[in-house]
């Protein structure tokens, strides 16, 4: 807040959160809109632009790490001629370290190939077959494993093999870590009990009261059944409470439980 000396006028600045909550609502919804554009483009294009897309963050992200290791490259040198005498094994070790310890260029390339690839092939994947799960993801893991080992020149000398060794690698670690994540992200198994009073909570606006129906285990069977007591039992306040109950009493399935 600030004051004009010479008319007397109190200026109110708005708070910089809002702002910021502006921008981010801006930014999402030209995100929506971006996508759903190009949900509408043919395949081709679809593909083009989120391989476009994905490479360009890889290609970031790995211009930032050769930065962060540049200084680790110089242990790294190109092997001396007389190291061609060396066994298959070494070279190879020699090679992957020089692969992920490049500068920024080299780890940009390599990144830019790896995460476009990527995100391509699950984009060709998804339309294609119209769900995205584990089976795609290690495709598209696989194919950028593949590329980014020829690439970057890591392994032996025999290409074609490294290709497929490193793509199967990069499948079964896909695999494994969406496995994991898929774990996590499922909701607990009492979550089933509450899925109707949970959607009630949130079309309301009360979804943080949701832990008070999970504490009194007043379930989606019990919704119908629900009265101000009971309500006050698992400590909701009158307004969220009036609302709930006017919410069942206007709705005509849960009218019918009764």
């Amino acid at each position: 807040m600030a004051a004009d000396g010479r008319q007397g006028v109190m200026v109110v600045q708005p708070p910089a959160t809002n702002l910021l909550a502006q921008l981010q609502s801006r930014f999402k919804d030209v995100e929506a809109g971006f996508r759903s554009w190009l949900a509408k483009q043919p395949l081709p294009v679809e593909a083009a632009v989120v391989t476009s897309t994905g490479a360009v963050q890889g290609a970031a992200i790995g211009g930032l790490m050769g930065t962060l290791t540049s200084d680790m490259s110089s242990s790294f040198p190109s092997p001396p001629p007389q190291a061609a005498g060396l066994s298959p094994q070494a070279m190879s070790s020699l090679k992957q370290a020089q692969a992920f310890a490049g500068g920024p260029l080299v780890q940009a390339r390599n990144f830019a190939v790896m995460t476009g690839v990527n995100a391509g092939i699950s984009c060709v994947m998804k339309r294609i077959r119209g769900v995205e799960d584990v089976q795609s993801s290690m495709v598209a893991a696989f194919g950028s494993g593949a590329m980014f080992s020829l690439v970057s020149g890591m392994g032996g000398p025999n290409q074609a093999v490294n290709a497929v060794t490193s793509g199967l690698f990069f499948a079964l670690v896909q695999g494994g870590l969406y496995k994991v994540g898929q774990k996590f992200s499922q909701p607990p198994a009492d979550d089933i009990y509450y899925r109707r009073t949970r959607n009630m909570l949130t079309s309301l606006g009360l979804a943080n009261y949701e832990k008070n129906f999970k504490k009194g285990l007043l379930t989606d069977t019990t919704l119908p059944l629900l009265t101000d007591s009971a309500l006050r039992d698992v400590k909701i306040p009158p307004g969220p409470r009036l609302l709930i109950l006017d919410h069942i009493h206007r709705d005509p399935e849960l009218k019918k439980g009764r």
